[in-house]
């Protein structure tokens, strides 16, 4: 077999090779190293011009690296992209002191592949360097396919929380967000108000234009809450027409009483459906909760229902705010109704009836 058979056969069988000769001139290359080598870069060059022998170290010559026949060698190439590689060294030609270099990635054949754009052309058919390129493509589709369906269970969760949530008529939180947020702000102590809503003459107005105009007024009365409040502040349907909200971070009672007047104002305003005005009003129970002042949920709403019934009683259309004395400083502030609480501290609510409209 001559030099040409040799070659073509070793092309086939390790198609990453180099041929290195007597004085350590690389006299031919694999068709693979070629590939990941810059052009013309081998043929003609000293092996140690183009690698760089990292283990065993202080190889530097022919006759180093001639010793480590057989011996597994970790080298590098001395162009970018400095890819380390694993190689074998056998005597090819002992007379004349051949020898053959096998290369291969080893356990970084993922990253040579992509780095190089090898494909399973680039190797010996028997290499295990193709099942395994198969197994990472098959690892790698399958991940992905894993992804993708965690990104759309994640996706449904997201809208299932979201729905279980959301009031489906007016797009408003519901009773069992309103329950969450309520119990969060009371584990921590923070200072908040819960307003409770009730509308006025609803139920007039489904006698007499029909459910379609009722679910058309509570769709308008939800915007006008939601434009009437804060980003942060939370606005829930909890009922047929009942509305809550619940404000963070309240800074002082004329806060209070500025919502609540400006809600009664637009409300007070015919809500127009299909050529008919629909005449409501709101009427409002307020109970602030002031920091570090510890309530139960249940307590806060009871209290809110409360300050809302005294408004109904006031003659709607207008606003209470719930006062515990044992919360508030003012403890001699005028309230114009009074009752008995079956706890120790006395309780007010004061029913208010705004003019002015303050912004907060």
């Amino acid at each position: 077999m001559n030099n040409e058979q040799m070659n073509a056969m070793m092309d086939v069988l390790c198609p990453m090779h180099v041929l290195v000769e007597k004085d350590g001139t690389i006299s031919h290359a694999g068709p693979t190293v070629q590939k990941i080598c810059p052009p013309d870069s081998l043929v003609g060059y000293s092996f140690f011009e183009r690698f760089a022998v990292k283990r065993p170290k202080g190889i530097r010559n022919i006759e180093g690296l001639r010793k480590r026949a057989g011996s597994k060698l970790h080298i590098s190439l001395l162009d970018e992209p400095d890819s380390d590689l694993k190689a074998v060294l056998v005597p090819y030609d002992a007379e004349n002191g051949k020898v053959v270099i096998n290369l291969s990635f080893g356990i970084s054949i993922l990253d040579g592949v992509r780095t190089y754009a090898l494909s399973n052309a680039d190797f010996a058919a028997t290499d295990l360097a193709i099942e395994m390129l198969y197994l990472i493509e098959a690892k790698s589709a399958a991940m992905d396919a894993s992804r993708q369906l965690n990104l759309r269970l994640q996706g449904a969760k997201i809208a299932a929380e979201e729905q279980a949530f959301t009031d489906t008529l007016t797009g408003l939180k519901n009773r069992r967000a309103l329950d969450h947020v309520l119990a969060r702000l009371v584990s921590t102590g923070a200072s908040f108000a819960v307003m409770q809503i009730d509308l006025d003459f609803f139920k007039a107005v489904n006698d007499t234009y029909g459910h379609a105009a009722g679910d058309h007024v509570l769709q308008a009365v939800a915007r006008i809450m939601v434009e009437e409040t804060r980003n942060a502040d939370t606005v829930a349907r909890v009922g047929g027409d009942e509305f809550t909200l619940i404000l963070p971070n309240v800074a002082s009672e004329q806060m209070l009483l500025s919502i609540g007047d400006r809600v009664i104002e637009r409300l007070q305003k015919p809500i127009n459906f299909q050529g008919n005005a629909c005449n409501v009003s709101a009427s409002i129970g307020t109970v602030w909760v002031k920091e570090g002042h510890m309530m139960n949920a249940k307590d806060i709403l009871s209290d809110a229902d409360m300050a809302l019934y005294q408004s109904k009683n006031s003659g709607r259309s207008c606003q209470t705010l719930f006062e515990d004395t044992d919360q508030s400083a003012d403890s001699d502030a005028q309230s114009t109704w009074e009752v008995s609480n079956p706890k120790p501290t006395p309780i007010r609510l004061r029913s208010a009836r705004r003019a002015n409209f303050d912004s907060f």
